[in-house]
């Protein structure tokens, strides 16, 4: 049986970002984060891909047609699967550039589908390259990753593909999103469609797209009620970390403070001691304070927990925190399209500690229990 060529790039620095706090890597974001301390992400995560692609035994099926050099090959190579090298690179420094034209050329050389590792940004480029000729698929790695194009984890998305080898999936057109990030960084959400594409739909595995809070009385009448009863309880000498979104902002709003919507900030004894943290920030208020509690809100539609645009909230301090010191909040409108909550925190270790089930306050004094995955 001939085997199905499948391509394979990487864009080595996704979701380098986030960890300092920048919301993303495009244009000059890359500079600054290398100059706060950032470490490669994409590199990990195609290697957490890689492996469970081996442990799968997929090199039976697939002939894997790889971009050189940091787009994948070296990493292939180093997990002992075989590949066929596609494309060249005339530097190191990589660029969407690079991404665009390695892409047509696997659509040139017969490949199939084009599994990547990357954000929305790699997915905006890929689309604009290839459009719908081929379908493709996400393993993430970005910092925010709105767009129904990529799996819940890196092992999920070599789930997928042993679906697909197996012919046990659908092709599904969606949606590309990305955010204008210079607006992002500026605690302004601008979400725009950049096109469609076609991708590989494997229930569980495959992420759904964000869905927006919807701004109507009634859904501010319940984050009030749910900020009112989060605030009564607030612990005193305590450090709250308060994670992006409406929902979360609410408590700030009825504290009189200001925080921001995008980013992660810090409240000790109702007043706001740090706003827009980055991770190596946060440890250190966590080491000052010594007690201290997260509050989260997961992603509209997705469910995410942690791993979506909150990743200045590391498994580091995810560790020095502990699970009983999370607190979850969400609308009844959001929690009712929401069957589970997700986590994927780039750790495997502490994802699983954190897999369970969970209280989630949904109204004043009310809460429901959702299971974590």
């Amino acid at each position: 049986m001939a085997k199905i060529r499948i391509g394979f790039l990487v864009n080595p620095i996704a979701g380098m970002g986030g960890r300092v706090g920048l919301k993303g890597t495009d244009g000059e974001a890359y500079k600054k984060a290398l100059e706060l301390g950032a470490k490669p992400v994409a590199p990990l995560r195609a290697r957490r891909f890689l492996r469970e692609y081996k442990r799968l035994g997929l090199e039976r099926y697939i002939e894997l047609y790889v971009a050189p050099h940091p787009m994948g090959s070296k990493l292939v190579e180093e997990e002992g699967i075989t590949y066929v090298l596609t494309g060249e690179l005339k530097s190191r420094i990589t660029s969407a550039q690079d991404t665009k034209i390695i892409s047509q050329t696997m659509v040139n050389r017969g490949v199939k589908l084009l599994v990547f590792v990357g954000g929305d940004g790699t997915a905006r480029d890929i689309i604009e390259a290839i459009d719908k000729e081929i379908p493709i698929l996400g393993v993430p790695s970005g910092v925010k990753m709105y767009s129904p194009v990529f799996a819940v984890t890196p092992e999920a998305a070599a789930r997928i593909l042993e679906h697909y080898v197996r012919g046990n999936y659908r092709i599904e057109e969606v949606e590309v999103l990305d955010i204008d990030e210079e607006a992002f960084r500026r605690d302004q959400l601008k979400i725009k469609l950049y096109g469609t594409a076609l991708t590989i739909k494997v229930p569980n595995l495959l992420q759904s797209g964000k869905e927006p809070t919807p701004t109507t009385p009634s859904i501010r009448e319940n984050q009030e009620a749910i900020a009112k009863y989060v605030i009564e309880n607030m612990e005193p000498n305590t450090l709250y970390i308060l994670g992006p979104g409406t929902t979360v902002k609410v408590i700030a709003d009825l504290l009189g403070i200001e925080k921001t919507l995008l980013g992660v900030d810090a409240v000790y004894n109702r007043r706001l001691i740090g706003k827009d943290l980055n991770e190596k920030q946060l440890l250190e208020l966590i080491d000052k304070y010594k007690k201290a509690k997260i509050i989260l809100t997961p992603i509209g539609g997705q469910g995410f927990l942690l791993g979506r645009g909150n990743q200045q909230i590391s498994p580091k301090i995810l560790e020095k925190i502990g699970k009983n010191n999370i607190i979850v909040i969400a609308t009844r409108d959001k929690i009712s399209k929401i069957r589970r909550l997700r986590i994927d925190t780039g750790d495997p270790k502490v994802d699983e500690k954190l897999r369970s089930y969970i209280r989630v306050i949904v109204d004043y004094n009310e809460e429901v229990v959702l299971k974590v995955e």
